[in-house]
């Protein structure tokens, strides 16, 4: 019997993407959320960048500090904030830290995160909090919320005059959802709650500027901006900028932020240095067409699988090129579990892709980049089928 069509159709791919991207052609990569995958020029930058330095490594880290400036400058225009306002980081894990060293938090004040946000970024939150004595409560989001302002009104209703810290994802990591939408980081706002905002996904995938409504706000270069591998990017209101102390003192402390920040010693900036080539990249490829394209194919992506393996799609917001589906009961329930359906899927399908617990039924997120084609995922959708048969 033959299979209807799946009810969203498939972008063209992008001309000038064939050749873009060094990935071995036998592994199907639907995952690029989670390591991202760096672009053939700007693997060339990078490895120029190596070249010079242990061509004349004095020379090279001389001149650090005023190409970091220059890097970072570019990166805050493309972002849409100012240089100023912007420090170059390895990655997230290093801005929640950094922020959470120069939150204030008193004892019994009450901290917000909620259950879609991503686990080291909660660990640092939880850990903040027990050294505060304060409390942290976490918001409980269901995966059928409708809409933002459905979310919205979830975390709002979590506030009370204790809260005085909210940890927010813009899209969260396992479910694909817009949390710290503006209307939110507002209403916090007003209420006297710092907000600080997850924004790994952001950079690259989403086309509006750092929302001025967060007190801190940090992404991913590498994910979706085709940075190479530990760089992202950590903001501040104008307000916070002047007092932020780094965690590890070095020779650029008495710059002050955001060069304080990002000076680390002998770190590897070769990849804060090539993110703007990263950036050129998308700009050469049209940052709408990308966009648009990585949309449509997580769409048709997603749709295929709850058609042909029977998965409930999660409700998403437009925009995103990462879609989310609710795995039956009793798959993917525990992390061991998710481990396995993610490992099964390798060994038999040679695919890569991403399943996180949940209770009821775990959660499969669907990711689209421009190196990806329709075929990848009626191999995923096939392979599905056949392990979450009940």
């Amino acid at each position: 019997m033959t299979q209807a069509p799946p009810p969203v159709e498939p972008p063209e791919p992008l001309a000038g993407t064939d050749r873009l991207f060094t990935l071995d052609p036998a592994v199907l990569h639907l995952n690029h959320g989670s390591f991202g995958a760096v672009p053939v020029p700007v693997q060339q930058v990078q490895r120029r960048l190596h070249e010079e330095q242990e061509a004349d490594p004095d020379g090279f880290f001389a001149d650090l500090p005023g190409r970091v400036a220059a890097a970072r400058a570019r990166i805050a225009g493309a972002l849409g904030t100012a240089p100023e306002l912007l420090a170059l980081v390895p990655n997230v894990t290093d801005a929640i830290a950094v922020t959470l060293a120069n939150v204030p938090l008193a004892a019994g004040a009450q901290v917000l995160v909620t259950d879609h946000g991503y686990g080291t970024v909660t660990d640092a939150v939880r850990r903040r909090a027990e050294d505060a004595g304060a409390e942290l409560r976490t918001v409980r989001l269901p995966l059928d919320l409708p809409d933002e302002d459905a979310v919205r009104e979830a975390v709002l209703a979590a506030v009370t005059d204790r809260t005085e810290l909210a940890v927010l994802d813009g899209i969260t990591s396992p479910t694909a959802r817009r949390v710290a939408a503006p209307g939110l980081l507002r209403a916090l706002r007003e209420r006297g709650v710092t907000t600080v905002v997850d924004a790994a996904h952001e950079p690259g995938m989403l086309a509006g500027p750092v929302p001025p409504e967060a007190d801190f706000w940090f992404g991913n270069l590498h994910k979706w901006a085709f940075a190479p591998r530990a760089s992202g990017v950590l903001a501040v209101r104008p307000d916070r900028a002047g007092k932020i102390r780094p965690l590890i003192l070095s020779w650029e402390d008495h710059q002050g932020y955001p060069a304080s920040v990002e000076w680390r010693g002998t770190l590897d900036y070769t990849p804060y240095l090539a993110a703007p080539a990263g950036l050129d990249l998308l700009d050469r490829l049209g940052p709408a067409a990308v966009r648009a394209h990585n949309e449509r194919l997580a769409r048709y992506g997603a749709a295929l699988v709850a058609e042909r393996a029977g998965l409930v799609p999660l409700p998403s917001s437009a925009g995103l090129s990462m879609r989310a589906l609710r795995l039956p009961p009793g798959v993917a329930e525990t992390l061991p579990q998710a481990q396995e359906l993610m490992a099964a899927m390798w060994r038999r399908h040679a695919v890569r892709t991403v399943a996180r617990p949940w209770p009821g039924g775990g959660v499969l997120r669907v990711c689209a980049q421009v190196y990806n084609r329709a075929s990848e995922y009626e191999v995923l959708a096939a392979g599905l089928a056949g392990l979450v048969a009940r």
